[in-house]
């Protein structure tokens, strides 16, 4: 799923920076056209958005080592 990144005027006194984050989704319209629709949208701190960006990206790698694992062992059965 894409998103849209951008970064949230502060309101007021506001000193922690905030994160709008849209969740995109490409769809067909009657015409038949891909057209790019938000999905949903959502704003967090920017220290939350990177605390979460790196935990996600920590289990990424670590699928991807299980993955090779996993490629290896159907790679060794098939000879």
């Amino acid at each position: 799923m894409a998103k849209n990144i951008a970064e949230k005027a502060a309101s007021g006194g506001d000193v922690v920076k905030q994160v709008e984050i849209k969740h995109l989704q490409t769809m067909k319209n009657a015409s038949g056209n891909n057209v790019t629709v938000v999905d949903w949208t959502e704003t967090k701190s920017v220290d939350d958005a990177i605390s979460e960006a790196e935990a996600k990206l920590v289990n990424a790698e670590a699928l991807v080592v299980e993955l090779k694992a996993d490629i290896v062992a159907y790679k060794a059965i098939k000879g």
